[in-house]
């Protein structure tokens, strides 16, 4: 498994193309900015990029949607919860941010959905409480789970937008993240990597 790291747009929300080494199939997760960071990590990873998926529907996370769909072909995917954020265009203009709108999604995701992209498995977990509809995905055979904005190395996400829910974000966090091994990477949707066994003892929002 191949994974680019890409801070993209305004808030630098991290972009993630995930690329099977053996297939060259790849998923495009939360492409929140027309960026040409995310246009040339496909061209040199050789990428085939066969779904796009948003974590939530934050205006940071959705604002390259349209070019991508549109440049990949690939269809759009998220969890039925945040498509009224969506249509909003993620809050955008609350920011003052011009975004254009997002295409329908072609996939509304449910718990427990597995997504397959050449030989890697993503597990759809429904992570809610930043937003209505947040998923986060996981994939078992490499450790590796990403999360949108819901866990940040020593830090959370925010609960303060509309549709925040911060009771939840401590259950998605404690009975649905920290549910999985120690030693899985956390890719957040800002901010370095880190791993579920760090977060478990060293957060102190969330440590247990």
């Amino acid at each position: 498994m191949l994974v680019d790291i890409l801070p993209v747009g305004p808030l630098q929300a991290n972009c993630y193309l995930v690329t099977c080494a053996e297939t060259r199939a790849a998923l495009l997760i939360d492409p929140g900015w027309n960026s040409p960071a995310i246009s040339e990590a496909i061209a040199a990873r050789r990428a085939d990029v066969r779904l796009i998926v948003n974590t939530h529907a934050h205006w940071d996370h959705i604002g390259g949607n349209a070019h991508f769909v549109q440049e990949t072909g690939a269809p759009l995917a998220l969890h039925h919860g945040d498509l009224p954020l969506l249509r909003r265009k993620g809050g955008a203009e609350a920011w003052g941010v011009p975004l254009p709108p997002s295409p329908e999604p072609d996939r509304l995701l449910n718990p427990g959905d597995v997504l397959e992209i050449g030989r890697l498995r993503f597990e759809v977990l429904f992570t809610p409480g930043h937003s209505p509809g947040h998923i986060s995905l996981y994939e078992a055979a490499h450790r590796a789970l990403f999360c949108g904005d819901v866990l940040f190395q020593r830090g959370i996400g925010r609960t303060d937008l509309p549709g925040g829910d911060a009771a939840a974000l401590f259950r998605s966090i404690r009975d649905v993240l920290f549910a999985l091994p120690d030693d899985v990477t956390v890719y957040p949707g800002h901010g370095p990597a880190t791993t579920i066994g760090e977060e478990r003892v060293g957060n102190p929002w969330v440590s247990i």
